[in-house]
C-alpha cells in the first residue's frame, strides 16, 4: 500500500486561520496577561536568604517556563507564517509584536538572575540541596555565573539599551549595504542583474565561465564600498571589546565559549587535530582542479561540479529512503519521522513567495516540531530532510526532561541533525545506482568536510587575529584583507591557488552581534555528531538508547562533561576529534580513488 505524505505542513492543529487566526490572537493576548502577571511577581521576588526559600523559587520558575512555553508557542508558528508566504504582511506585524513581548520577558530573566548571583553561597548550597530545586542545579548555576560575569543590573540594562541604535544597529547597516548591491551576470546566454545571494548560488553553476564572472563582479563590488564594511566590522568589533574591557574580561572568546559550554583546550584540540589531518583534503582540492582541467584550483571552483547528478527523488520516494534508513539504526527514530511525515509537520512544496532555506522550530505546549524547506527531488534535499528531522528527533528526545532543561548550546545544537544526515548521506553512496552518481554523492559529502575544516578554521584564524589587533586601534581595509588572505592560506593549508580577500565583508557571521564567534560552534557539532556516528557504527544496534541519552543531556552538561559521560572520551585532548576526521579522511580518499582514472 502506497502512502501519499502531505508535502504543505499543517499549521490549522496549532493556530486555524493563519495570520488571522482568533485563536492566534487569543493566544498573544493571555501570554501578554500572563507576562504582566509574570512581572509583577518578579519585581516582588526578593534574594533568597535561608533554604526555606526554595519552594519560593521553585514557584518563580515554574511561572517563568510556562511564559516561556507560551512565548516560544506562538513565535515559532509566526514564524512559519513567515516563512510560507513572504507576502504575509499580516504575519510580519504579529513578528514585531511576539518580539516586544520577548523583550519584556528577557528583562524579568535578567532581574531573576541578579538576584540569584546575590545569594550568598552558604545559602545557595542549601537551596540547590532541596528537592524544588534539585534537579535545576546545572542550569540555576550556569545562571548565577553568568550575572557574576556581568556589571551591575543598571550597567548592564544601559549598555542592551545603547547596544539597540549602536552595537546591533551597526549590523543592520551591513544588512543595508549588502540589500542594495547588485551585479550583472551572463548566465546561459543571458545578462541578469543579480542580488548577493543570487550571485553566490552560481557558485556551484557547472559553467566556469559564470562561476568565475559572478565572484569576480561580487569581489568588485566588496572592493568598492570596503571602507563602509571596514567601519562597520571595527564598530562591532570595538563596541564588543569595550564591553568586555569594562566586564573585565581579556579574551574575546571568553564570552563564545561560556556560550556553548566549552573549555579553550577543547577548541585548541579540536583545531589542532584538524590541522594535523588537512593533507587528504588538500589532495581533494587538487584532485578536483585537474578535474575541472586546470593546474590549481581556484576559490570561485570550491564549489563546482564534477560530475551531474541525474538521480531524482520524488517526495515520497525520499521519504521511504529515510524511513527505512532511520529504521536500520533504530525503532524511535524510524517511528517519530514517520509521525512527522504523517501527521504533516514538513513543509515541502516547491512554490513561489517561500523563504530560501530550511530549518526545524519546536512548539512546546503542543510538544510538536515543524520543519521548513524547498524539496526538489535532489539526494542533497534528502539529506537536508533528513538534517531537519534529526533536529526535531533532539526535541523529541528531550520531552521527558523538564523545560528549564532543555536549553542546548549551538556547538551541541548539530549533533543530532548532522547524525542523521550521515546515516542517510552514507546509505547513498552505497545505493548509488551509477559510478557519476557516488563520484557526485561523495563529493557533496568531502565538501562539507571542506567547509568545516578549512573554509570555517580560516574564518576563525581571521576573526581572532583581527580582535587582537583591534585592542590597538582600527583595522583598515587593506589590513583586513591581509589578514583574510593569511587565514584562508593557512586554513586550506595552501589547497588553492587563489584566495578571496574580501571575504570578511561578504560573510554575514562576522557581523552578526547577537552571537560572538559564528564559525566555531559549526565545526564542533560537525565534528562531535560524526564521533557519535562513529560510536554507533562501533557499537552497532542497540545504540539508540544511549544516543537518546545523550541528547537529553546536552542541555544540563558541560561539552567536556557530556562527551565523558556519553562516550567515555576526553575532548581537551586531539584524539577525541581525530576519530570523526578519520570518517571525513575516508570519503575523500575514496573520492580520488573512483576519479583517477579522469586525471
Amino acid at each position: 500500500m502506497t502512502v501519499n505524505y502531505p508535502e504543505v505542513w499543517d499549521l490549522d492543529t496549532l493556530f486555524p486561520g493563519g495570520s488571522e487566526s482568533q485563536e492566534l490572537r487569543q493566544h498573544m493576548d493571555d501570554a501578554s496577561t500572563k507576562l504582566s502577571g509574570f512581572e509583577e511577581s518578579v519585581h516582588q521576588f526578593e534574594v533568597p536568604s535561608a533554604k526555606g526559600d526554595a519552594q519560593k523559587v521553585a514557584d518563580l520558575l515554574e511561572q517563568m517556563s510556562l511564559m516561556m512555553k507560551h512565548l516560544s508557542q506562538s513565535g515559532a508558528f509566526i514564524g512559519c507564517l513567515m516563512a510560507q508566504n513572504t507576502q504575509d504582511k499580516k504575519a510580519g506585524i504579529l513578528d514585531s509584536e511576539s518580539s516586544s513581548l520577548s523583550a519584556r520577558f528577557q528583562d524579568s530573566f535578567q532581574k531573576i538572575q541578579q538576584d540569584l548571583a546575590k545569594t550568598e553561597e552558604s545559602v545557595w548550597a542549601e537551596l540547590l540541596d532541596e528537592g524544588p530545586l534539585r534537579d535545576f542545579t546545572f542550569v540555576l548555576n550556569e545562571w548565577r555565573e553568568e550575572a557574576k560575569m556581568l556589571l551591575s543590573e543598571k550597567e548592564e540594562s544601559l549598555i542592551t539599551a545603547l547596544s539597540v541604535d549602536g552595537y546591533h544597529g551597526w549590523s543592520q547597516l551591513y544588512d543595508m549595504l549588502v540589500g542594495e548591491i547588485k551585479v550583472t551576470v551572463t548566465v546561459d546566454g543571458e545578462e541578469k542583474t543579480l542580488s548577493v545571494g543570487q550571485a553566490n548560488n552560481l557558485s556551484s553553476h557547472k559553467d566556469a565561465a559564470v562561476r568565475k564572472e559572478s565572484y569576480e563582479k561580487l569581489e568588485e563590488a566588496w572592493a568598492e564600498k570596503e571602507e563602509f564594511f571596514a567601519k562597520t566590522l571595527n564598530s562591532i568589533a570595538g563596541f564588543r571589546l569595550e564591553t568586555y574591557k569594562k566586564r573585565g574580561w581579556d579574551n574575546p572568546l571568553q564570552e563564545p565559549l561560556h556560550i556553548n559550554r566549552m573549555k579553550e583546550e577543547t577548541l585548541d584540540a579540536m583545531w589542532g587535530a584538524i590541522s594535523k589531518n588537512k593533507q587528504p583534503f588538500v589532495a581533494y582540492l587538487n584532485q578536483k582542479g585537474k578535474l575541472l582541467g586546470k593546474d590549481g584550483l581556484d576559490w570561485y571552483d570550491v564549489d563546482a561540479p564534477v560530475t551531474e547528478s541525474t538521480q531524482q527523488f520524488s517526495y515520497q520516494e525520499g521519504a521511504e529512503f529515510i524511513l527505512k534508513q532511520f529504521g536500520k539504526f533504530g525503532p524511535e527514530l524510524e517511528q517519530f519521522a514517520q509521525q512527522a511525515f504523517e501527521k504533516g509537520w514538513i513543509e515541502a512544496e516547491d512554490r513561489p513567495n517561500k523563504r530560501p532555506g530550511g530549518f526545524c522550530t519546536g512548539l512546546p505546549l503542543s510538544e510538536e516540531s515543524r520543519i521548513f524547506m524547498t524539496y526538489s527531488g535532489s539526494m542533497s534535499n534528502v539529506a537536508t530532510l533528513a538534517h531537519e528531522l534529526g533536529h526535531a528527533f533532539h526535541t523529541y528526545a528531550l520531552r521527558p526532561v523538564h523545560s528549564l532543561n532543555r536549553s542546548y548550546a549551538m556547538n551541541v545544537a548539530e549533533t543530532a541533525s548532522t547524525f542523521a544526515e550521515m546515516i542517510v548521506a552514507d546509505a547513498a553512496v552505497k545505493n548509488a545506482q551509477s559510478r557519476e552518481e557516488k563520484i557526485a554523492l561523495l563529493e557533496d559529502k568531502v565538501q562539507r568536510s571542506v567547509a568545516f575544516f578549512m573554509n570555517i578554521h580560516s574564518r576563525f584564524l581571521f576573526e581572532t587575529r583581527f580582535y587582537e589587533e583591534r585592542k590597538n586601534g582600527v583595522v583598515p581595509a587593506s589590513r583586513l584583507n591581509e589578514l583574510m588572505e593569511q587565514a584562508q592560506e593557512e586554513g586550506f593549508a595552501g589547497g588553492l591557488a587563489s584566495t578571496h580577500p574580501h571575504f570578511w565583508a561578504s560573510k554575514l557571521h562576522f557581523y552578526i552581534t547577537y552571537v560572538p564567534f559564528y564559525n566555531f560552534p559549526y565545526t564542533f557539532g560537525y565534528l562531535f555528531s560524526l564521533s557519535v556516528y562513529a560510536k554507533a557504527l562501533e557499537e552497532g544496534t542497540g545504540f539508540e538508547e544511549k544516543y537518546m541519552a545523550l541528547l537529553r543531556d546536552t542541555a544540563v552538561m558541560s561539552a567536556e562533561d557530556l562527551a565523558m559521560k556519553h562516550l567515555g572520551e576526553d575532548i581537551t585532548q586531539q584524539a577525541f576529534w581525530e576519530k570523526g576526521i578519520a570518517l571525513c579522511v575516508q570519503d575523500a580518499e575514496e573520492f580520488i580513488s573512483l576519479t583517477s582514472a579522469e586525471v
